[in-house]
């Protein structure tokens, strides 16, 4: 896709340099209870180097298409916009679970944190890659150098090449035999560490069940020593042991150090593995908070996020005193699809974040 294209507007602004520009933040450690940049921290968040490891600021994506109302003889364009003023932050060392309904445009987001954009699409806002103000062209040359991803579908292989050879991957750094040796080496320690065989080097996507295919879209991520993981629904079709030990896989990666982006619609996985929750609905993340503040409804500040935490079977979906509110809300979401065709996104003008 052409970087120029003014469908990707993801935003460049006034003293960015072709690398982009580095803000330092002001602050480094926060109380839990703490609501800095939209969101609450845990008792663990901090910003090393002064900055979050991945922060996105106002995101916004729209797509345009015909008009199925009009007919064929009458073909119009509309423009329907499906993400709206999302943000979201990941600090180093811990887990950021975005907690959504199937189909709500949670892996719209996950695209756009990797530079991937439809043709038809319209993108504005601000990403920051370790205090770095990111365009789409930066984003897709951080794919394998510092961000990976974990997508949601196993049709993500290539079906023409080998698994081993699609794991270990190319890169321009490695061009020795001995330099190949050894990355071959690392994806057979990756395929032991999740019960692969070692002829699964061998074998094509077809030949893999789906559970196995699965986890070989983990090793992928796990590669290549990358800052921050992506990770889109990658539990479903793996049994509870394997599913255990790629959460545990990206907890220790967390401690390391990293960042993992949890993209999942099991708010009890969420709540067993993340440190902060981001509740997406309708388009956006409503309330991004601390796995400690679903500990009682009180804590949370958004009308459906205490819906949320009324209906885990903990609390025996009692939803008792939930309607009101559930009223209110879908009266918003009404608001919110009447305004989903209105004009295009404009491209966000804005400095750095602050803390």
């Amino acid at each position: 896709m052409d970087d120029n294209a003014s469908s990707q507007n993801i935003a460049g602004s006034a003293g960015c340099s072709a690398g982009g520009f580095v803000d330092p933040h002001v602050a480094s450690d926060h109380d839990h209870a703490h609501t800095h940049h939209h969101h609450m921290h845990a008792a663990t968040s901090h910003h090393a180097g002064g900055h979050h490891l991945l922060q996105v600021e106002h995101l916004g994506i729209g797509f345009t298409m015909y008009d199925e109302a009009a007919g064929l003889l009458h073909p119009r364009r509309v423009f329907k916009r499906v993400i709206h003023d999302l943000s979201i932050a990941v600090h180093a060392g811990e887990i950021v679970a975005v907690v959504g309904a199937s189909g709500s445009g949670k892996t719209l987001l996950a695209d756009a944190i990797m530079g991937i954009f439809e043709p038809n699409a319209t993108v504005q806002g601000t990403i920051w890659f370790d205090g770095v103000q990111q365009d789409a062209a930066g984003l897709r040359s951080l794919r394998g150098h510092g961000l990976s991803y974990v997508p949601q579908g196993v049709a993500a292989l290539d079906p023409t090449c080998k698994v081993g050879k699609q794991v270990a991957g190319w890169r321009s750094d490695v061009s020795t035999k001995a330099g190949r040796s050894e990355r071959i080496e690392q994806v057979r320690h990756l395929f032991e560490n999740y019960d692969l065989p070692e002829d699964t080097l061998e074998k094509y996507p077809f030949e893999l069940s789906g559970g196995m295919a699965r986890r070989v879209l983990l090793c992928c991520a796990l590669m290549d020593d990358p800052r921050v993981i992506v990770a889109d629904e990658p539990t479903p079709g793996l049994d509870l042991d394997l599913a255990i030990r790629a959460l545990d896989d990206f907890r220790a990666f967390a401690d390391q150090g990293g960042g993992v982006l949890l993209i999942t619609h099991d708010i009890e996985l969420a709540l067993q593995v993340a440190d902060r929750v981001a509740v997406f609905r309708d388009g956006t993340v409503i309330e991004e908070t601390a796995v400690a503040d679903f500990e009682q409804p009180d804590t949370l500040d958004h009308p459906f996020s205490r819906a949320l935490w009324h209906a885990l079977p903990e609390h025996d979906f009692t939803v008792e005193g939930m309607a009101e509110n559930e009223d209110a809300e879908a009266g918003d979401s009404d608001e919110l699809a009447s305004t989903a065709v209105q004009a295009p996104l404009s491209p966000l003008k804005g400095g750095a974040p602050s803390c």
